[in-house]
C-alpha cells in the first residue's frame, strides 16, 4: 500500500503539462541570457541598492526620532527639572534598548564590527559575525543608537560596513542556491571586499574614497582584479543613496552630503601650507593620545570589578549609566551650552565647514538668534556671552576627548569614525580661527592680501585626525567627496600625510588596538622596520615539538598522536628513522582509521561487517600533498608576507626535506614582537 501511495503521488495529474514545460524552458533560456555577462554584476547591483535603501531609511527614521526629542524638549517650557528629564531619559532609554535588544539576539552585535571583519579577511573564519540574525539585531540597535543624537556622539560607518558584509554573505548563499554553483572562500572574500566599499559609500555618498578606505583599513593585501567589483557596487550604492534624497524632496538634485560654501576664487595661498602641515602634526599628536587612552580605558573597564561585572551580566544597565552621565554633561542649560550640544552630528559638520570667520561674525552679530536648523545660523550655537569662539571650541575638544573615549566602551552597535571625523573638524576650525586672528587682513602674496578661510582648515583637520586614528590616507579624498569641494585637496593631503606619519610611528590604529584588547586571532603588522628585524629567521621562533605520524604507522601510533594534540591535520613523514615530509592527513581520517580496526581502545564508529585487525596509515588513509614549506633560514618578513597573502594558519618547516618544526600565526605574532 505504501508503494502504491508513492506511485500515485508521483504520477498525480497537474494542469497544462505542456505549458508548464515550455515555461520552464523559457525561464531557463532567460536565465542563461541574463547571466551570460556574469552573475557578479547583478549581485553587486542588488547589494549596492539594498544597502543604500537601508541606509536612507535608517537616516529618515533617526531624523524623525530626533525631531520628536527636540519637539518634546522645546514644548516643556522653562521648567528646568522637566527639561533635564526630557533631555536625559530619552537617550538613556534608547541606549538601554539598543544594548538589550541587540545582545538578546546575539552577543556579537555590539561595537562596529570592523575588527572582526579584519580578522575574517585575514583568513580566520568567524561564522557567527556574518550570521543573518546578527543583521537584524544590528539594524535595530544601530537605529536606536543613532537616535541618541550627539549626546552619545557615535556614528554608523563601522556597523554599516559590517551590515554590508553580512548582506553579501547572505546574498552569496542565495546565489549558490539559484545558480547551483559552489562558492569557495576566495569568491566569498572578493564579495566581502566589495561589501565594505558599499558600507562606506552608502553613508557618505562617496564611492571612490569608499573603495580606497575599505582597502586601506580592511585589507593587508588587495587583488587589483577586485577593484571593479568595489567601484561598481559602491557607485550603485552611493548613486541610489543620493537619488533617494531627491525623491524624498530633501534635495533638488544630487548633491554632496555635507553642504559647504567653500567655492571661492582663491582658497589658500602658498605660505598657508606651513599652517596646514602644523595642523597635521597637531592632529597626529592628539590622535596618539586618543588611541592610547581609548585602548587603556577599554581594557580597564573590562578588568575593573564593578564595570566588568556589569558588562558580563547587565550590559543595558552599564549603557544606561554611561549615557546618563554623558547626557547630564551635554544638558544645554548646563555645560552643553559651551559645546553646541543642541546640534546633531551632521549640523556640527556643516557649521564647522562654514567658510566665514566666526570671530568676525561674532563681533557683528545681531542680538536675534537664527532659528535652529538654518545652515547659515548654526555658528551661533558656538557663541556664548561668557566665552569667546576660541573658548567654546577648546572646551568642546577637551570634553569630547574623554567623552568619546568613554562612549567607545558601550556594548551597543555603534560606529566610531564619524565622531573622530567631527572632532578633527573642530581641531581644524580652532586652528583656522587662530590663524585668522593672527592675520586679520589675510596673508599677503605678491602685493595682494588673500583672506584666511577657517573652513578649509576644518576640512584638513577632519581628514587628518580621522586618517591618523584609522591609519588611512583616503580620508583626504573622503572630505572632498562628502563636501563636493576639491580646491583644498593639496593642503588636506599634506596634513593627512604628516598626521599619519606621527600616528603610525607611535600607536596602532583604532581597529588594531581594539583587536589587541579583544584578543582576536589577527596577525599584526611588523611595526619595526629596523634592519635587525630583517635578520630574524624562522628557526628562532618556530615550534620544534611537532606531533607527526609515520607513513607505516599502525593503531597504537595513530592513537598516541590523536591523544597528544587536537590539531585538525597532522604531518605524515616517511618513517620515524627518516622524517622526510610526504604530506598531511586530517584528524577525521585518523579517527576513521581507528574506528575501522578491531581493538579494545578503538572509538565507537559505524557498524562494519568485518573490522580490520591490521593495517597502516599509508594504506588506509588519503595523504594530501604539502603545497608550501618553509626553510629554517626563511626571514620573519617573508614568513609574515606569506601568512598575510595566502591567509594561512600553519606552515611546516623542513630542512633538506626533513620535518624540523612548524610555524603558526601564534609563532609569527610572537616573532613580530
Amino acid at each position: 500500500k505504501e508503494e502504491e501511495r508513492v506511485l500515485v503521488s508521483e504520477h498525480s495529474w497537474q494542469p497544462c503539462p505542456k505549458a508548464r514545460r515550455r515555461l520552464r524552458g523559457c525561464l531557463e533560456v532567460v536565465k542563461q541570457q541574463l547571466f551570460r555577462v556574469g552573475e557578479d554584476w547583478y549581485f553587486l547591483f542588488v547589494l549596492g541598492v539594498l544597502m543604500a535603501t537601508i541606509s536612507f531609511m535608517m537616516d529618515l527614521i533617526v531624523f524623525r526620532l530626533s525631531e520628536a526629542h527636540r519637539w518634546l524638549y522645546r514644548e516643556i517650557g522653562d521648567y528646568l527639572v522637566l527639561k533635564y528629564l526630557s533631555w536625559t531619559i530619552y537617550p538613556v532609554a534608547m541606549a538601554a534598548f539598543s544594548t538589550g535588544f541587540a545582545q538578546s539576539i546575539t552577543p556579537h552585535s555590539g561595537g562596529s564590527g570592523i575588527p572582526e571583519l579584519k580578522t575574517i579577511l585575514s583568513g580566520v573564519m568567524l561564522e557567527e559575525y556574518l550570521a543573518i540574525k546578527n543583521f537584524g539585531a544590528k539594524v535595530v540597535g544601530l537605529t536606536c543608537t543613532q537616535a541618541c543624537g550627539s549626546t552619545v556622539f557615535l556614528g554608523k560607518v563601522g556597523p554599516f560596513v559590517h551590515l554590508s558584509a553580512m548582506a553579501a554573505a547572505y546574498l552569496g548563499k542565495m546565489r549558490m542556491s539559484v545558480m547551483r554553483k559552489y562558492e569557495d572562500k576566495f569568491k566569498q572574500n572578493e564579495m566581502l571586499v566589495a561589501a565594505q566599499a558599499v558600507g562606506v559609500a552608502t553613508v557618505f555618498g562617496a564611492p571612490i574614497s569608499g573603495v580606497l578606505f575599505s582597502v586601506e583599513v580592511m585589507s593587508s593585501h588587495f587583488a587589483v582584479r577586485d577593484y571593479w567589483r568595489g567601484f561598481f557596487a559602491a557607485t550603485c550604492g552611493a548613486f541610489m543613496f543620493r537619488l533617494l534624497a531627491v525623491f524624498n524632496s530633501e534635495q533638488e538634485t544630487i548633491a554632496a552630503i555635507f553642504k559647504s560654501d567653500l567655492k571661492i576664487d582663491f582658497p589658500f595661498d602658498l605660505p598657508e601650507t606651513f599652517f596646514y602641515v602644523f595642523l597635521g602634526a597637531v592632529c597626529g599628536a592628539i590622535a596618539c593620545a586618543y588611541l592610547f587612552c581609548q585602548r587603556w580605558l577599554l581594557g580597564a573597564v573590562k578588568e575593573n570589578r564593578l564595570t566588568g561585572r556589569l558588562l558580563a551580566t547587565d550590559k543595558p544597565v552599564y549603557s544606561a549609566l554611561v549615557v546618563l552621565l554623558l547626557a547630564t554633561i551635554t544638558f544645554p542649560p548646563g555645560l552643553g551650552q559651551l559645546m553646541a550640544s543642541r546640534l546633531s552630528m551632521k549640523e556640527l559638520l556643516i557649521s564647522l565647514f562654514d567658510n566665514r570667520t566666526w570671530l568676525v561674525l561674532a563681533q557683528n552679530a545681531s542680538v536675534v538668534p537664527a532659528p535652529l536648523g538654518d545652515p547659515r545660523g548654526l555658528w551661533q550655537e558656538w557663541c556664548h556671552p561668557s566665552a569667546t569662539i576660541f573658548g567654546t571650541l577648546a572646551f568642546f575638544l577637551l570634553m569630547k576627548f574623554w567623552m568619546l573615549t568613554l562612549a567607545t566602551t558601550l556594548p551597543l552597535p555603534a560606529g566610531y569614525f564619524m565622531p573622530i571625523f567631527v572632532y578633527g573638524a573642530a581641531i581644524g576650525r580652532l586652528h583656522g580661527e587662530v590663524v585668522a586672528l593672527l592675520f586679520p587682513d589675510g596673508i599677503r602674496a605678491e602685493g595682494t592680501a588673500y583672506p584666511i578661510v577657517p573652513g578649509g582648515y576644518a576640512l584638513a583637520g577632519a581628514a587628518a585626525f580621522s586618517g591618523a586614528v584609522t591609519h588611512s590616507i583616503s580620508t583626504a579624498l573622503l572630505v572632498c567627496e562628502a563636501t563636493g569641494h576639491m580646491a583644498h585637496v593639496l593642503p588636506v593631503v599634506l596634513a593627512v600625510l604628516v598626521a599619519n606619519a606621527i600616528a603610525q610611528k607611535c600607536q596602532p590604529s583604532f581597529y588594531e588596538g581594539t583587536i589587541i584588547v579583544k584578543k582576536l586571532p589577527y596577525l599584526p603588522r611588523i611595526r619595526s622596520r629596523h634592519m635587525a628585524s630583517y635578520r630574524v629567521l624562522v628557526e628562532e621562533f618556530m615550534e620544534r615539538r611537532v606531533v607527526a605520524v609515520a607513513k607505516g604507522a599502525g593503531f597504537e601510533e595513530v592513537l598516541a598522536a590523536l591523544n597528544a594534540t587536537t590539531d585538525g591535520e597532522y604531518p605524515v613523514v616517511e618513517s620515524t628513522v627518516s622524517p622526510t615530509l610526504v604530506g598531511t592527513v586530517s584528524r577525521a581520517q585518523l579517527v576513521s582509521f581507528l574506528q575501522s580496526h578491531e581493538h579494545p581502545q578503538a572509538p565507537p564508529g559505524p557498524l562494519q561487517e568485518k573490522p580490520a585487525s591490521t593495517g597502516t596509515l599509508g594504506d588506509d588513509c588519503t595523504i594530501e600533498p604539502v603545497m608550501l614549506q618553509l626553510s629554517p633560514w626563511t626571514s620573519l618578513h617573508q614568513a609574515h608576507n606569506l601568512f598575510e597573502l595566502l591567509k594561512l594558519q600553519r606552515i611546516f618547516v623542513t630542512r633538506y626535506g626533513e620535518l624540523v618544526g612548524t610555524v603558526t600565526r601564534t609563532e609569527v605574532t610572537m616573532g613580530t614582537e
